[in-house]
């Protein structure tokens, strides 16, 4: 069984997609469940979860609907803003929904580099585990840092690192990113999706080689248990078709072993989201 655990869909506008840049002109489109429903098929992907794109409850709505009228959807992370005086009402409404499974805030687009550490936005996060909710952590390197504080906090709390917590690749730096993702690492409540790498090395020059040294620190500081497979469609699509990043993270787990790789492509997403 293989479970996507991070897609995005969007219905393409200029304004609410500023992000998508120059050099990702490639995914300028909508981006929609008819254009993930045959790709899934083809390489046996069974389910997926959808990730918030948006940092509005209008795409929660969007999500929901989706995921209403197409069942491999399995789960959605969608977006609150947890430093809302009405935070614990927000929750309790989307409670309700069985599919959306937790939230996500872009901390990597936030100037403060303790914005996670921020009292208003900690007081939040500690509602989630009433819900049984899950906070997924975007973020750049610099700031792990604040990551590691944050966990800290809530030691309770199902967290999972975005994108191996998005190295700098590309300029070859590892030993900064390294140090603090081991240091986070060892907060059993944390886990970690191998995903988005191919987008933070060079979009057409990327090989296996040059992501191996990021991989082999995940494998070893999360292990067979924790981590969990993610494409991130349609975003990967500036750097390499879904077959590509499905090979790579075929290629990454190769030696876990039967039950490691069952563990890594779906039973660890199955128990971590509660699918």
């Amino acid at each position: 069984m293989i479970i996507d655990t991070h897609q995005h869909f969007w219905k393409y506008n200029a304004q609410t997609h500023g992000w998508i840049d120059d050099k990702m002109k490639r995914i300028r489109k909508d981006f929609l469940p008819e254009d993930l429903e045959p790709i899934l098929k083809e390489n046996g992907v069974e389910g997926c979860i959808a990730v918030q794109a948006d940092q509005t409850e209008t795409e929660n709505d969007f999500l929901l609907q989706l995921s209403e009228e197409n069942d491999f959807i399995k789960g959605i992370i969608g977006w609150v803003n947890f430093r809302a005086n009405n935070i614990e009402d927000r929750l309790a409404y989307y409670a309700a929904f069985q599919k959306i499974k937790g939230f996500r805030h872009v901390v990597q687009a936030e100037a403060d580099p303790n914005f996670l550490l921020r009292k208003e936005f900690c007081n939040g996060i500690a509602k989630l585990e009433k819900y049984g909710f899950i906070y997924e952590i975007l973020v750049f390197p610099h700031q792990l840092g604040a990551v590691l504080e944050f966990v800290r906090k809530f030691p309770n709390q199902k967290f999972v690192i975005d994108h191996i917590g998005k190295p700098y690749i590309e300029d070859g730096y590892i030993y900064g990113w390294m140090t603090m993702i081991k240091e986070i690492a060892n907060f059993e409540n944390v886990y970690c999706k191998l995903s988005g790498m191919i987008t933070e090395a060079d979009y057409v020059g990327w090989s296996y080689e040059q992501l191996e040294p990021y991989i082999e620190v995940i494998l070893n500081v999360f292990g067979a248990k924790r981590l969990m497979f993610g494409s991130d469609w349609p975003v990967c699509l500036v750097a390499g078709e879904y077959l590509e990043v499905m090979n790579i993270a075929e290629r990454a787990v190769s030696r876990l072993g039967e039950n490691g790789k069952a563990a890594f492509w779906g039973e660890n997403a199955v128990k971590f989201y509660n699918l």
